[in-house]
Formats: structure tokens, C-alpha cells, sequence
């Protein structure tokens, strides 16, 4: 198949998966678009949003949707390296057999990750980064596509373990859920409260996704659109040539090269499932907040006016 017919290909089927679901899932459209992009440039999202918004629901419809396997890692401050990793144990011959841990999936919930500490936290790094795990010095492959979806609840602050900045730059999108409008809770009740089940059809496979990984790398970008990218996550940096007055009075660090990357990987993908062979300045434009979100920190300044980080990001824009 060609790259062009890949692509008309991927439109439709993205658009039937998007009405799969919605069977299940009602509203999050943007949500929902945006951990697709993610999945489809091979990239990891943080998930933000309080109790109750069908965070896990969310993950486990999409993962069934794209015909992928799913774990679920509930983060507790006890939870240990191995607990996620797996371990050996000794086998009635009397040798080391490694028993994989509920990492070795296609698609993991990480949820409430500030809830574990750094110890175990990090144990997830070398998945994420590395797509394989180390365990009494053995590495073993994760099979591809591999993508770690987080969830954070941003009320409760005690007892968590906020995730450093090196780690959050893991994540391609940081994605924020909001609470649902009157009509969506609405239906959301209806069809929650009757004893009707949907299911969920599997449109693709885990070698269709990995090919759509490749197709979106092979998206040609113009100079003037990754130079748009660049010099938008150049203004970011608070004390630099480029950096405009608004982010030297409230911004207290910028994003770095890996924000760039993400721009255009996302704006590829953007442009892709919008039915276009090369993103322009648009696609950028698009996904630029849940790919800075949580690569810029704001300063007490910006805390003490009640200046958000997406409004800081707006102005750049």
C-alpha cells in the first residue's frame, strides 16, 4: 500500500474507531483525540483530572478498540520495582524462571502515579524510554506498540509523590479532563443506570499501529514549520534571546529539545488523521498545549495572579 492510500486508509478507520468509542465512552471527544495522537507518533500521555471522569474506563475502551493488550497498575506508596517489573523465583528444578509483571502489556494504566515513591516510579522510566526492563541484569524486549498512560488526580497533594520534571518529560501530552457539560452528564446517567452493555470491536491490530507509527515518521515536515516549533519552544525559556516579557515575568523554566520533537511527531500525526500529507503551521498550533503543559513550570508570580500555564501558552501563541 502506498503512503497516500495509508493514509485515506487511516482517516476512515480513525473515524470508526472514534464512533466505537463513543459507544462507551460519552464526550472527551478532545481527550480522546489527543491520546490517539499519542498512540499513533509512539509517544506516552499523563491523564489530569479529578476522581470519577472515567479516567480507566477511557484507557481500557481505547486499548480494546485498537485490538491491544491492557494492564492496570494501581499506584500505592507500597507498591515495590518488582510488584510492577516482575521477579525470579525458583522453579521445582531448582532454576531462576522469570515470571513477568503487569508491565508486559500493549497498553498500561499507570494510575495515580505520584502516589508510589521514586523508587518505584523510576522502575517505569526505563520502560518508557528504553521499551525494555532490566531485572537481575537481564533485559527483556517490550513487545510493540508499547504506550504508558498515567493518571493524576490534582487535588490531593498529600501523602503524593509529585513526579520530577525529568520524568513528566517523558510524557508526549500532559492531557487535562475537565468535568463533563449538563448534556453529557445527562446521558452519561442514562446510559450508565439501565442494564444495557455495549462491546467493543477491535479495528486494528498491534502490527497495524506500529505501521501507522512508521507511516507518521515518514510524514515530509517543511523547514518553516519545524522552525515555527522550534522557535515557539524557544520562547518558553524564561532570560533568552527569544523569550517574550510575559515568560520572563512568569514562567520559571522552559521546555526543552524534547518539546520540539513532540510538536512536530504530534502535528504529523494531526495531519494525518485530518486526511493531509504534510502538517502545516496549524497542526502545530493544535497540539502545542498538551505538549508544553507540563514542560513549563510556572513561577510564585504567575501562582499569585492566577495565571495558568495554559493561558501563559495562549499568549505565546
Amino acid at each position: 500500500m502506498s503512503d497516500v492510500a495509508a493514509v485515506e486508509n487511516l482517516v476512515k478507520k480513525h473515524n470508526l474507531l472514534k464512533q466505537e468509542i463513543a459507544k462507551v465512552v460519552i464526550g472527551q471527544e478532545a481527550v480522546i483525540n489527543e491520546i490517539l495522537l499519542a498512540i499513533y507518533s509512539g509517544g506516552h500521555a499523563l491523564l489530569i483530572g479529578v476522581p470519577g471522569l472515567a479516567k480507566t474506563l477511557m484507557v481500557n475502551t481505547i486499548a480494546k478498540a485498537l485490538g491491544l493488550d491492557f494492564k492496570r497498575i494501581q499506584f500505592t506508596p507500597d507498591l515495590m520495582p518488582s510488584d510492577i517489573l516482575g521477579s525470579e523465583i525458583l522453579d521445582a528444578n531448582r532454576n531462576f524462571k522469570f515470571l513477568k509483571g503487569p508491565i508486559f502489556a500493549n497498553i498500561i494504566l499507570a494510575d495515580e502515579i505520584n502516589r508510589t515513591p521514586p523508587k518505584t516510579q523510576a522502575a517505569l522510566l526505563e520502560a518508557m524510554q528504553e521499551r525494555a526492563v532490566t531485572v537481575s541484569g537481564t533485559q527483556y524486549a517490550l513487545t510493540p506498540p508499547y504506550f504508558v498512560l498515567a493518571t493524576q488526580n490534582p487535588i490531593e497533594q498529600e501523602g503524593t509523590y509529585p513526579l520530577p520534571e525529568a520524568q513528566l518529560d517523558r510524557f508526549m501530552f500532559a492531557i487535562e479532563l475537565d468535568y463533563p457539560s449538563f448534556q453529557e452528564e445527562v446521558a452519561v446517567v442514562k446510559a450508565t443506570t439501565n442494564n444495557e452493555t455495549h462491546t467493543v470491536k477491535a479495528l486494528f491490530s498491534a502490527e497495524e499501529i506500529v505501521a501507522i507509527q512508521s507511516l507518521v515518521r515518514r510524514v515530509p515536515v517543511a523547514d518553516n514549520v519545524i522552525e515555527y516549533a522550534v522557535k515557539l519552544v524557544s520562547k518558553t525559556r524564561p532570560n533568552t534571546e527569544a523569550a517574550p516579557e510575559v515568560v520572563n515575568e512568569y514562567v520559571a523554566w522552559g521546555a526543552g529539545p524534547r518539546a520540539s520533537q513532540n510538536l512536530i511527531l504530534a502535528a504529523k500525526a494531526h495531519a494525518v488523521i485530518n486526511g493531509k500529507f504534510s502538517p502545516d503551521i496549524e497542526d502545530v498550533k493544535a497540539v502545542s498545549n498538551g505538549i508544553l503543559r507540563h514542560r513549563v513550570l510556572k513561577n510564585y508570580k504567575a501562582d499569585a495572579e492566577g495565571l495558568s500555564i495554559t493561558q501563559i501558552i495562549n499568549k505565546l501563541l
